[in-house]
């Protein structure tokens, strides 16, 4: 279900016809103000608004309206608890970099150029259906992190300290390093002979023997 927000007579007929060939339910106001009354966000309005339960997967809203602009209008929606994580798209005939930024910075999903085209309405059923995978993915992936977090840290966190000192002091750690234990100091006892280089010594007497 898209609620289509445009000023432009025309504009809304175009936009219902291709969001209803993309087999879309659509519901088309003409004003921000009007939107803010289907959503039950107008204050004044909201008991008389008759549209209370109706869910919105997607709003698409014109830039250039009177009254309120679809930035503010996409502002009020973002601001709204029960909207918030809903797919606001805006769309203009005006191609103005700053403006783009400013409606992407406040949460918009994309901004279309007029005239919409087939291929736009495509691209707004891919972010309604993104918007629901992303929902359940975060519903679900958030419990599964939290839930690796949680085990992980306190028996990542004792088991370090408990390693280094059973080392030295434990038994069982005392009855599998004798076969590691001689090796160090065999090591060690080459390593003192090699420093006077004892092929060297050898290799001396040879010599003297010879000379004799």
């Amino acid at each position: 279900h898209v609620l289509a927000v445009d000023d432009s007579l025309v504009d809304r007929k175009v936009i219902e016809r291709l969001l209803k060939i993309s087999s879309c339910r659509v519901t088309t106001v003409d004003s921000g103000r009007r939107a803010l009354q289907f959503l039950g966000l107008d204050e004044e309005k909201s008991s008389t608004a008759g549209f209370d339960g109706l869910k919105v997967d997607l709003i698409i809203t014109d830039y250039c309206m009177p009254g309120m602009t679809g930035y503010e209008l996409l502002k009020k929606i973002k601001e709204s608890s029960t909207f918030k994580a809903t797919p606001v798209v805006i769309m203009s005939s005006e191609n103005v970099l700053a403006r783009i930024d400013r409606c992407l910075e406040e949460g918009a999903e994309d901004f279309i150029v007029k005239p919409v085209k087939l291929a736009d309405v495509k691209r707004l059923k891919d972010y309604m259906t993104t918007a629901r995978d992303v929902g359940v993915e975060e519903s679900g992936g958030g419990m599964n992190k939290r839930k690796l977090r949680e085990p992980c840290d306190p028996t990542i966190a004792p088991s370090p300290p408990s390693s280094f000192p059973s080392s030295p002091s434990s038994p069982s750690s005392s009855s599998s390093s004798p076969s590691k234990s001689p090796s160090p100091p065999l090591s060690s006892s080459f390593s003192a002979p090699s420093s006077p280089t004892p092929l060297d010594s050898p290799i001396r007497r040879l010599k003297m023997t010879n000379a004799d």
